[in-house]
C-alpha cells in the first residue's frame, strides 16, 4: 500500500501517520520496527519507527476502517521473517492509542474482540449482549478503562479489610501511565523472586539454583512478588487519559490480550 494512501486513511479518522527511522525504546519482538504515538508541535501522531533495512522489507496494508468510531486496523507484513503483525489504531475517550492484536482479525470489530480476555468474552456471551453493546465501555458484563476490564464477581467475595490496598496503582508496565484503584485485593498466584537481572521473576526452585551457582547472587536486591494473582477492585478507578469509573461491587481485574500478539 502506498504511503500516501495510508496517510489519507489515518487523516479520515482525524489522525496523522509518519514513518521515521528513530526507535525510541526497542524493536518489539526483535522485528526491527515498532508503532507508537509520537508528538510534535502539531500534536500527537501515529509513528512507524524502524531502521532502514527493517522498514524496507515490510509491507503496510489497511485491513479495515471505522471512520465514525475513529479506529482502523493496520497489517504489517515482514516478507523476510514471514510474519504478519496487526495493530489496532484509534481514539479512546481522550487520547490516541495503538494496540498489537493477537490472532487473525480482519476488521476493527474483530480486533476489539480479540483483545478481550476469555473471561470477558464468556461473561458477555452469558449475558446475551448484542455485538454493539459488547463493544461499549460499560455494559452488563464488564466495565472497561483503557486496557483494563473489570468484571463483577458472580459469587459474593469475602475480603479481609486488612488485606485491601488503598489507592493502588495498576499498570501494564513498560513505562505506561498507571491506573489508580481506590480499593484493590490480590489473592493466590505464584511467589517469584525479582531483581534487575531477572525482571520477569524466578520461581523458588529457579532462585535456589541461581544462588547455588553463584552465592554472590544473594546480594542482587531481590524482591518477592506474586505472579498471576487473582486481582479484584472496588470503588473509583482513575487515569489521566480516561473518565473516572466507579465500581459499586467487587470486580475481577483483567488486562487485555495485547501481550499474546506475536
Amino acid at each position: 500500500m502506498k504511503l500516501e494512501h495510508l496517510e489519507r486513511a489515518f487523516e479520515s479518522i482525524g489522525a496523522r501517520f509518519q514513518v521515521t527511522g528513530r526507535i525510541r525504546r526497542w524493536p518489539r519482538a526483535a522485528t526491527g520496527y515498532e508503532i507508537d504515538i509520537g508528538h510534535d508541535r502539531r500534536g500527537p501522531f501515529f509513528a512507524l519507527r524502524g531502521d532502514e533495512a527493517s522498514l524496507a522489507r515490510v509491507e503496510l496494508a489497511l485491513l479495515n476502517k471505522e471512520k465514525g468510531d475513529r479506529h482502523l486496523l493496520l497489517l504489517i507484513k515482514d516478507r523476510a521473517a514471514k510474519r504478519k503483525d496487526r495493530f489496532l489504531c484509534g481514539h479512546d475517550e481522550r487520547e490516541w492509542f495503538v494496540a498489537a492484536v493477537p490472532g487473525s482479525a480482519c476488521t476493527v470489530s474483530q480486533a476489539k474482540e480479540a483483545l478481550k480476555p476469555p473471561a470477558v468474552r464468556n461473561t458477555q456471551a452469558r449475558k446475551g449482549l448484542s455485538p454493539r453493546k459488547a463493544q461499549s465501555r460499560h455494559n452488563a458484563a464488564f466495565r472497561r478503562q483503557g486496557e483494563w476490564f473489570f468484571v463483577p464477581v458472580e459469587q459474593p467475595l469475602t475480603v479481609d479489610p486488612k488485606l485491601v490496598l488503598r489507592n493502588e496503582p495498576i499498570s501494564r508496565g513498560n513505562g505506561s501511565k498507571p491506573h489508580l484503584v481506590e480499593k484493590l485485593f490480590r489473592t493466590g498466584g505464584e511467589t517469584v523472586f525479582v531483581c534487575a537481572r531477572h525482571p520477569n521473576g524466578l520461581t523458588a526452585s529457579q532462585y535456589e539454583r541461581v544462588i547455588r551457582r553463584d552465592p554472590a547472587a544473594k546480594h542482587w536486591r531481590w524482591q518477592q512478588m506474586r505472579r498471576n494473582p487473582g486481582v479484584f477492585a472496588m470503588g473509583t478507578v482513575r487515569h489521566p487519559d480516561h473518565a473516572t469509573i466507579v465500581l459499586p461491587e467487587w470486580c475481577e481485574v483483567l488486562i487485555n490480550e495485547e501481550h499474546r500478539a506475536p
